[in-house]
């Protein structure tokens, strides 16, 4: 039989932050001093942990009282047709967990625009919400087709039950979000869209938060469908399953009986901590895969994240990649999660596709959990008959263990939308049998370990509970290492680097109209809990936080007069403020990028506010053509510098 593929300040400030930013290096978080020369190509890597050390992004779930949520208008949509609601796809591959539905409520801008109620805010602002139920859903997630998004604007999604909990992101880090898209050559609607998170409740509030200044007519946004979440994908309690055992109710988490926990096992017992569920969205439908956290050369923490080609081959998609952590049995067989389980939401950004190798590999947004390992590969060809395990979440189920042994090489291509044959005894893939557990859908992109090290991913199999003798095959990490992902796992064999770049964080004064970035989590963590006039929008860009061979240094400079700052990486300018500006306090190198460009690099431009004395900047093409368009008292002033929208 045939599978489908398996698968802004006051002064008292700035002494504070001069303080922070002597402890911190200049206010540069430091990265990894690089490796040693290698003499020979990297062919293996070994794993690597996450520590507690390692900065963490700033949570995305905001508390505030619920009373503080705008009142919202009502878009109602009935059940689904039940003909939906089963997987649709057979039993293997992504795992089919939603269907797009279209809302003729809100599908343009004008029907969404009369939506909105908007109040003020006690900052000056305004905000507007809307509330989207979906009947009978077990989650939401909203798809906000922008046609133009002020980057200073808030979004938050969240349940009704959660009001006082929502998600939230800054309107810049969805513009960024629609860049990357579209520079991955896709302009349809898709590409501009941007896909909320689930709200594990059959409805979603989206609210809309405008920065003083702001008017209505500048947001031009609209809903167009939403993705209904037809399987259950909540975390399991010991009391939903006493619950679900007293009806006999079945839920996501029930992959085949022959699957053996994870958590029983010794083998696997690292490894583990590397594999996530995913769960994304494409044409509106929701699915279910598995991937892996990989490490490279030179251990430097850069998120990059394995799996499908058949899961994940476009960009657009991976932005709305969710990954479920450390989701498993909080003890053996017991079927509830462990605690420890954390969800991230960030997406991903798609390196490389190829159907040669059935492999995806991204590079996560967010910063995977502590404790998370990143796990160590293998780049040569596996012996046959060499004993492995694979790691996956069948169904979606919390994650389960397979043992078994390569069986071979195959040479395997798709000769469907839900087919595939493999044939001949070489080729890209691994034929792998299973002396215990199995595979299904959802384990689609899992990864399997020899001696603790990936070498393959699901691509897809006939194996099943009653057949274990079945094959299963696993796109050859050896292959694709050397068409592709050496690229970025192998150590560049060069002297001692920073090893990544780090990123630079962005805040809008409230109170001023003014930005300010900084390359230290220290002082972003401090500006958060003491200053909340300045409003956090996440990560803008990434610079290298020490000098480094071929960047130029980025000076920083506080404003008494209007506490604002001002970035140059012009020597000339820098010298010439300190020398006849002495209004303007100099805090030194803050950290390093491009003066012209250079392959891979993104333009930064500045504007100046001749009323205020205050200079904007944004690594947003949209977001400067927005300020262009609306914004006459802002004199657009060119390029400001290069730097980089990853690490």
């Amino acid at each position: 039989m045939k599978k489908i593929f398996a698968g802004r300040w006051a002064a008292g400030f700035t002494v504070a932050a001069a303080a922070l930013l002597s402890a911190c290096g200049g206010g540069a978080s430091g990265g990894d001093t690089g490796v040693p020369v290698l003499s020979a190509p990297l062919t293996s890597m070994s794993s690597r942990v996450q520590p507690a050390s390692a900065v963490q992004d700033v949570a995305s779930i905001k508390s505030r009282s619920p009373d503080a949520a705008p009142r919202a208008a009502v878009v109602a949509l009935g059940e689904l047709a039940k003909s939906k609601t089963v997987d649709m796809g057979p039993a293997t591959g992504p795992r089919l967990v939603g269907v797009g539905r279209d809302i003729a409520t809100t599908k343009t801008t004008s029907t969404t625009s009369a939506q909105w109620q908007w109040v003020d805010t006690a900052a000056g602002g305004k905000v507007a919400a809307i509330r989207f139920t979906a009947e009978g859903a077990y989650g939401v997630r909203l798809g906000v087709l922008v046609d133009q998004l002020p980057g200073g604007a808030l979004l938050r999604v969240y349940a009704q039950s959660a009001a006082g909990k929502p998600y939230q992101v800054a309107g810049q880090e969805v513009l960024q979000i629609i860049e990357r898209n579209q520079a991955a050559g896709d302009r349809s609607n898709d590409a501009r869209t941007w896909w909320t998170p689930d709200t594990g409740e059959g409805e979603a509030t989206l609210e809309v938060e405008l920065p003083p200044g702001v008017p209505e007519s500048a947001l031009r946004i609209s809903v167009p469908q939403l993705s209904h979440i037809f399987e259950n994908l909540s975390l399991p309690t010991e009391a939903d399953l006493a619950d679900a055992a007293r009806q006999g109710t079945k839920d996501i988490g029930d992959a085949d009986l022959c699957n053996l926990d994870s958590t029983c096992y010794n083998d696997g017992a690292s490894e583990r901590n590397a594999v996530a569920r995913m769960v994304y969205v494409k044409s509106g439908g929701a699915y279910l895969c598995t991937g892996t956290l990989l490490n490279d050369g030179n251990s430097s923490g850069i998120p990059y994240f394995l799996s499908a080609n058949h899961c994940i081959s476009e960009q657009t998609v991976a932005s709305t990649l969710q990954t479920n952590w450390f989701f498993r049995s909080s003890s053996c067989n017991s079927g509830a999660l462990q605690n420890a389980s954390t969800r991230k939401v960030g997406g991903a950004r798609l390196l490389y596709a190829s159907a040669d190798t059935d492999i995806s590999f991204m590079q996560l947004n967010d910063t995977p959990p502590a404790g998370a390992v990143f796990a160590g590969w293998d780049a040569t060809s596996v012996a046959v008959g060499s004993s492995i395990i694979g790691l996956h979440h069948p169904r979606g189920d919390l994650l389960k263990l397979s043992m078994g042994n390569v069986a071979g090489q195959s040479s395997c291509s798709s000769t469907s939308a839900t087919q595939f044959q493999c044939v001949g005894s070489s080729g890209s893939f691994y034929r792998v049998t299973w002396s215990q557990g199995t595979t299904e859908g959802g384990s689609s992109g899992s990864a399997i370990f020899l001696g603790g090290k990936v070498i393959g991913t699901l691509y897809g199999g006939s194996a099943i509970c009653s057949n274990r003798a079945s094959l299963d095959y696993y796109g050859r990490l050896d292959v694709a290492y050397n068409a592709a992902l050496k690229t970025w796992l192998a150590s560049s064999g060069t002297s001692p680097q920073p090893s990544a770049r780090t990123a630079i964080y962005r805040f809008f004064n409230v109170q001023t109209g003014a930005h300010f970035f900084t390359a230290s989590a220290a002082e972003r963590d401090f500006v958060i809990q003491t200053y909340p006039q300045f409003q956090y929008e996440n990560i803008a860009f990434y610079a290298y936080g020490q000098p480094t061979a071929g960047q130029s240094t980025v000076f920083r400079f506080f404003n008494k007069s209007n506490g604002a700052h001002f970035y140059t990486i012009n020597q000339v300018e820098s010298d010439f403020v300190r020398a006849n500006y002495p209004v303007f306090n100099y805090e030194g190198p803050i950290w390093y990028a491009q003066a012209s460009a250079a392959a891979g690099t993104t333009p930064i431009y500045r504007f100046y506010k001749p009323s205020t004395g205050t200079h904007f900047y944004t690594v947003s093409a949209a977001e400067r053509d927005f300020v262009i368009a609306n914004y006459r008292d802002f004199q657009y002033e060119n390029i400001a510098y290069y730097a980089w929208t990853s690490q």
